[in-house]
């Protein structure tokens, strides 16, 4: 499948896999940051990206910094829907109590993964058919 991107910038790069069969392609900040602890920021990343219709796009965290540097993202995942032409931009937080995290333009910041969508018709009901799970939420299936 085609993914067509547009640069908003003339340094943007490119989104790619890492590895051949990668499910993500990497976002790149198209901006020094620096992310103070506890605190937010919206990174840009210098692209627009058009997904085809049926599909969507997921914005995920890297999981190298979220498990290093405690940068992940606040609004994980991020959404973008097929409609959506302008930029890309990153939302992250910065989980560490202590360190703030640099962010250099270039540096990969999160995963793009596209997505298929099944065509979806919401209907009210009076009844739910039975399932095995039921009505059990948060922590019914047992401890970690």
């Amino acid at each position: 499948m085609e993914l067509p991107i547009r640069r908003l910038d003339a340094e943007a790069r490119l989104p790619t896999a890492h590895h051949p069969g990668d499910a993500g392609l990497d976002l790149r900040a198209n901006a020094d940051v620096e992310v103070l602890p506890g605190e937010r920021a919206m990174i840009p990343t210098g692209i627009a990206v058009a997904i085809p219709e049926g599909h969507a796009g997921l914005v995920l965290p890297r999981s190298g910094l979220a498990s290093k540097r405690g940068l992940t993202l606040a609004n994980s995942p991020g959404l973008i829907d097929a409609g959506y032409r302008g930029e890309v931009i990153v939302a992250v937080v910065n989980l560490d109590r202590s360190d703030p995290v640099d962010i250099a333009r270039g540096d990969r910041i999160a995963q793009l993964v596209i997505v298929g969508l099944p065509a979806v018709e919401p209907m009210w009901a009076a009844e739910l058919p039975d399932s095995r799970r039921g009505e059990g939420g948060f922590g019914s299936t047992g401890s970690a």
